[in-house]
Parts: C-alpha cells; sequence; structure tokens
C-alpha cells in the first residue's frame, strides 16, 4: 500500500446473526449535527446505489469497492482513502472480492449543513486567509488520500460518535469542526464566493422556523430580496438543488432529528415537520434514506440503547 495512505482503525463488524442483509448492511449513529453511518457487505455486488441528502465524508475500512461517481469513470476505492461527496449526489457502488470471508465495511460521515457553514464562516472570519480567498470545501477535489492528520481526527469522530458518553454531542461538535480544517488543508483549497454561504445560511433559518408551514417558491425569493427566477438559479448554481429541494433536505433533516426519539408517533412527525399526508411522507422518507421512518427510529435507538 502506498505509504502516503493511513489507514483508519476498523470498528467490530456487525454480528453475522443481526445482519439485515448482505449488501450495505447499515447501522446508524444518529448525533445532532451529524450521522454517523456505517456499511458492510458480505458478497458480490454491482452497481448498487447509495445517495445521501447532506455533505458526506467518506473512508474505507476494510475490502475494496469500485466507486462510480459524478459520471466519470469507476475507481477502486480502499483503505487509507476517503471521498468528499457533495449532498443529494447520486453514487453506485460495485463490489467485485466481497464475501462472508472477506467483507468490505466503509463509513459515511453525513455533516448538516449549518455546521459546514458555521465553520466556514468561523474561519473566514477569525482566521482570514492572507492571500484574500476563503476556506471552503472544494468538490473538485474529492479524491483524497488520508493524511496522518486526517486519520487521527477521523478516527477521534469515528470513536466519539460511538460512544456512550454523555458529553459525546459537544465532542463530535468540536471534532467535527476540526475535520472540516483538517479536510480543506488537504486539498489546498483556494477561493470560494464571498456571499453565498450566507444567503444559505438565512435561508436555512427561514426554513427550520416555518418547518410547518407551507413553503415556496415565492416566499423563499422574498426572503432572499431576489427574484423567483434569480434565487432558483442561484440554488441550482451554488448548491446543485432547486430551492424546494432544498426544503425538503430540511424537512427530512427535521424528521431524523425528531425520530431519534423513541416514543415519538410516525404521524406525529410527518405533520410536525410540515408533511400533510402520512403515506406520502413514508414513502419520500424511505426514496431518500433508504429505509421507512420507522425502520430509522429503530437504527437510532437500537445504537442509542
Amino acid at each position: 500500500m502506498n505509504s502516503n495512505r493511513i489507514p483508519l482503525r476498523s470498528p467490530k463488524l456487525t454480528d453475522k446473526n443481526s445482519l439485515k442483509t448482505l449488501i450495505e448492511n447499515r447501522t446508524v449513529y444518529c448525533l445532532d449535527k451529524c450521522e454517523l453511518n456505517l456499511f458492510e457487505t458480505y458478497q458480490h455486488g454491482l452497481l448498487v446505489p447509495l445517495k445521501f441528502n447532506d455533505v458526506v465524508i467518506t473512508s474505507m475500512l476494510r475490502g475494496k469497492k469500485v466507486m462510480h461517481l459524478f459520471d466519470e469513470p469507476g475507481f477502486e476505492y480502499i483503505p487509507g482513502e476517503s471521498v468528499l461527496i457533495p449532498g443529494n449526489v447520486g453514487m453506485e457502488i460495485d463490489f467485485p472480492e466481497a464475501t462472508e470471508q472477506n467483507p468490505t465495511q466503509c463509513l459515511a460521515l453525513a455533516i448538516s449543513p449549518e455546521k459546514i457553514i458555521a465553520t466556514l464562516n468561523f474561519l473566514n472570519e477569525r482566521y482570514p486567509k492572507q492571500n484574500g480567498s476563503h476556506w471552503e470545501l472544494n468538490f473538485d477535489k474529492y479524491y483524497l488520500y488520508n493524511n496522518t492528520h486526517l486519520a487521527t481526527t477521523i478516527n477521534k469522530l469515528t470513536y466519539e460518535c460511538m460512544s456512550n458518553s454523555v458529553a459525546k454531542d459537544a465532542l463530535v461538535d468540536i471534532t467535527l469542526s476540526e475535520l472540516l480544517v483538517r479536510v480543506i488543508q488537504s486539498q489546498a483549497a483556494q477561493s470560494a464566493p464571498g456571499n453565498k454561504l450566507g444567503l444559505v445560511h438565512t435561508i436555512g433559518e427561514f426554513v427550520r422556523d416555518h418547518i410547518t408551514d407551507n413553503i415556496n417558491l415565492k416566499s423563499i425569493s422574498e426572503k432572499a430580496c431576489m427574484s423567483s427566477v434569480s434565487i432558483y438559479r442561484y440554488f441550482k448554481r451554488e448548491l446543485g438543488v432547486s430551492p424546494m429541494e432544498f426544503v425538503l433536505t430540511e424537512k427530512l433533516r427535521f424528521a431524523k432529528n425528531l425520530l431519534k426519539d423513541p416514543a415519538i408517533r410516525i404521524n406525529e412527525v410527518c405533520f410536525t415537520s410540515g408533511f400533510k399526508d402520512c403515506n406520502y411522507f413514508i414513502r419520500l422518507f424511505k426514496k431518500h434514506e433508504g429505509v421507512t421512518p420507522k425502520q430509522y427510529q429503530l437504527l437510532c435507538n437500537t445504537q442509542a440503547s
């Protein structure tokens, strides 16, 4: 293996009697600012689809995958490597060598946009770059070798996410900021548009403050003091999604946070998150998350118990 690739510590594999599937068996650790997913695959598979709503940092832990991303040729993905993926970007994964004796294991850390925005704003305000450029995540440089600093930070974050510490959300919050800095340093990012994060933050706060309301393109454009056409083009250009796709992502994120409560009912989550039809909410949630709201609730609270 290339000495520049630092492998991560691999968490213990799931007991085989507890596996729900042999391809991309998922274990979820739900926290305030992020969601740690551990995926394990025990048999050959081709073009297995996967997508997250939020920005995701993935890292290989065991075995080998072939990743198909951004309509580019597939590339081998092995321990010691990480990939940065924007929200709502689909990927397809091959498992050419996975067996019960040689499983693959990969982590995917989905980070909330407000955490990313807050960290980048803090860095740009408190530690501005001398050349006048901005701190940013560079999605053109999405393929990373884990250096010592990056590997150490991901290991620490994984440990805290999986711990039972009463302070783990606080510790994870701090370590997430460190991880973002390590990723940016690894990418050697240069420039970023000056005001886009501020506007996204403003719209995000507006959506969260009115999560149960019927938010439409007109209300978003009024909040942004832009025409409907301009705000639509802005979101597509800067985030790759439409304003209403952004609203949907925020509603689903709000619902996922509610589902951390093991006692809450699914119809209550549906209506509190601003959805009017429970069946539609369940179908939509499964389409985006790959599991139903109830299954997600069980996944989150299995780890909390």
